[in-house]
C-alpha cells in the first residue's frame, strides 16, 4: 500500500507538470531547495506543513486541492 507521503510526493510532481515548470523553478517559487523538493517528489522526505503551503501556493493550488490530488491516487491504487 502507497502511503500519504509518496501520494503526495506524486501529487505535487502531477501539478508541477501540469504547470510545465521544472522542479528548480517549483523550489523558487515556494522558496525551498530544489533537492528537496526532489526528495518530496519521490517521497522520501516527510514534509512539514509550512512546506506543504508554500509548495500548494507555489503550483496555484490550495492545500486541500493538493491533498485531494493524492488522496485520489491512493483510491486509484
Amino acid at each position: 500500500m502507497i502511503d500519504l507521503k509518496t501520494l503526495l510526493g506524486m501529487a505535487i510532481k502531477t501539478q508541477r507538470a501540469s504547470l510545465g515548470i521544472s522542479q528548480e523553478e517549483l523550489a523558487h517559487r515556494a522558496g525551498l531547495h530544489r533537492t528537496y523538493v526532489s526528495d518530496l517528489e519521490r517521497g522520501a522526505r516527510n514534509p512539514s506543513i509550512e512546506s506543504i503551503e508554500k509548495l500548494a501556493r507555489a503550483l496555484d493550488v490550495s492545500v486541500a486541492k493538493l491533498f485531494e490530488i493524492a488522496t485520489d491516487g491512493k483510491r486509484s491504487t
